[in-house]
């Protein structure tokens, strides 16, 4: 007896915010004169990128009660994600990060308020067992109460059959207790997830730049199933089957525009292959062609993409 399909593809948890980016390009916020604004947060984008893939995605996030919260959901809606499980905090206004736009790493400042704010109760056992993929960030996890809502959604998705995954984006600057922060990504790595890690990620996570055979021998020892590891200009390498098989995907010259969200589309990317039953070598590469897409234009991915373009 075949199993039903789930409903949603991507269960994305975690910050929906204002993005405040730099116009011009800058070395730093230091001489960033002027900003556009543009709904940003990882889960958000990665949200909207699968639906712009044809996957059906269903976003959980706080926002406040006030006009940025309003446009966030409404450009979310507009990008095809179901967006009734976004709340409006009556309490707390929406969260906003300053960024620079920059070839590389971007430079930002966050005002966490709203989006940290996700509680229990947006997380039932009924809308888990809905969706293929359980997706968060180490940014969502990086306050209460929404850490220990979504790292109990997280096992309880897991025991569901659904597949955890992570973009372990650690920054000091968002999560200042990096001790508290290993702690928190060895819980949530019980579950088996598929993670993401950048190099900037890793030396940002581990006080310092790290070979990438110890980050996969550590995460995979944690407990996750896939591992990977992104290498801007240099491609990715992929640790799949807990460690046992590795893939190198070599990177490709990108006349770059707009770094900022470059990560999310990777992600999205290899997420939606990964659904569609790719190995994981051709899921890094789908990733890697829809994060060219993203850097070499400013804003958001086009409205809808078709994925065999990719493939």
């Amino acid at each position: 007896m075949t199993t039903p399909p789930r409903p949603y593809a991507l269960l994305s948890v975690g910050e929906l915010l204002a993005d405040f980016i730099g116009h011009h390009v800058s070395t730093s916020l230091l001489d960033t004169q002027d900003f556009r604004r543009y709904q940003g947060g990882s889960p958000a984008n990665m949200a909207a990128n699968m639906a712009r893939l044809g996957n059906k995605v269903a976003l959980v996030a706080c926002v406040g009660n006030d006009n940025i919260g309003r446009y966030l959901t409404r450009e979310v809606t507009e990008a095809g994600v179901d967006t009734q499980y976004v709340v409006a905090d009556p309490f707390e206004p929406s969260s906003i990060v300053v960024v620079s736009r920059t070839a590389g790493t971007p430079d930002f400042v966050a005002y966490r308020m709203a989006d940290r704010c996700i509680q229990p109760a947006q997380l039932p056992d009924s809308l888990l067992a809905q969706a293929d993929i359980f997706h968060t960030t180490c940014f969502a996890l990086s306050r209460q109460p929404a850490q220990d809502a979504i790292v109990d959604a997280a096992r309880r998705a897991h025991a569901a059959g659904c597949q955890v995954s992570i973009d372990a984006n650690y920054a000091p600057s968002i999560w200042p207790d990096r001790d508290q922060a290993w702690r928190i990504l060895t819980d949530y790595f019980k579950t088996g997830p598929l993670v993401k890690v950048s190099e900037d990620d890793v030396t940002r996570l581990y006080g310092g730049p790290q070979s990438p055979e110890t980050v996969l021998t550590d995460f995979h020892r944690m407990g996750a199933s896939l591992v990977c590891l992104t290498l801007g200009a240099d491609g990715s390498l992929v640790s799949y089957d807990k460690g046992a098989k590795q893939a190198r995907v070599p990177g490709r010259k990108v006349d770059v525009v707009d770094a900022t969200g470059a990560g999310d589309a990777y992600w999205a990317g290899f997420l939606t292959a990964y659904l569609d039953g790719y190995a994981p070598a051709n899921c890094a590469h789908v990733g890697a062609a829809l994060a060219k897409m993203k850097l070499t234009r400013q804003g958001p991915l086009p409205e809808h993409i078709n994925r065999e373009d990719l493939y």
